[in-house]
């Protein structure tokens, strides 16, 4: 049976003790460590920062990988008694990948997938996330997240509760249906006008700045203005994702 357009469904199929999938928050700690927190007027990466849901680290844990491409050759070593989430933590394809099973299986609307990935513009020394696309529209199956560790001899920390991986809907049929094709700016008059007003004022700004002066940040963008002064209706300032219901 098709889910509904505006449904995402998460089927516990084993102990989901120790998990929590909530909507992504738009704050990162190194954002907030930034000069005056200015990487929040940064309105991309905010909104990038907000579009999932992320699911928290269930245990604390860490891991060291020996170089090897053997399963054996990443040790994992649980910090506490992990109990069931534990299990759920392993090396399953070797050559230094952690693999991190979900106790979900998603259900998405048709023709929207979900994209597995690690949480939007957040650091982690010594490891990277491996991204996947799922067609969880139609899939009975469950599907893994992977991290591949990057130095060997190196341990890596997960910490109980660190938000820990990202998932995305995406329209699956969207990338096929774009054209891609190439145009010079003299084509768009009135683009090219508003975009070369905005050049002149960000060219400004940053010569006021690196003269040490208090350069006005360009803002326009933020509010959802045009060059003339003009409001853009659809401008989106965050996304507002529902959270899954509380048992």
């Amino acid at each position: 049976m098709p889910t509904a357009a505006n449904t995402l469904i998460a089927y516990e199929v084993s102990s989901t003790e120790g998990w929590v999938i909530e909507p992504a928050s738009g704050k990162r700690d190194w954002m907030d460590a930034t000069p005056n927190k200015f990487a929040y007027r940064c309105l991309p990466l905010v909104m990038a920062n907000q579009a999932g849901w992320v699911v928290r680290c269930p245990a604390s844990f860490s891991c060291v990988w020996d170089g090897s491409p053997r399963l054996e050759g990443l040790k994992i070593r649980f910090h506490e008694e992990a109990g069931s989430p534990g299990r759920f933590i392993s090396s399953h394809f070797g050559s230094g990948i952690l693999t991190v099973s979900l106790p979900w299986l998603f259900r998405t609307p048709r023709g929207v997938g979900l994209w597995a990935r690690g949480v939007t513009n957040t650091i982690k020394d010594g490891v990277i996330p491996l991204d996947g696309i799922v067609e969880t529209d139609w899939a009975p199956y469950t599907f893994t997240m992977n991290w591949r560790l990057m130095r060997r001899n190196t341990e890596v920390h997960f910490k109980k509760g660190e938000p820990m991986i990202m998932l995305v809907p995406v329209a699956l049929d969207l990338f096929e249906q774009l054209e891609p094709e190439f145009r010079h700016v003299d084509d768009n008059p009135i683009l090219k006008e508003d975009f070369t007003y905005f050049v002149a004022k960000r060219s400004g700004n940053i010569d006021v700045l690196r003269a040490g002066g208090e350069g006005s940040w360009a803002m326009d963008y933020m509010r959802g203005h045009l060059p003339d002064g003009s409001v853009v209706t659809e401008h989106r300032k965050a996304f507002r994702l529902k959270e899954f219901p509380k048992k």
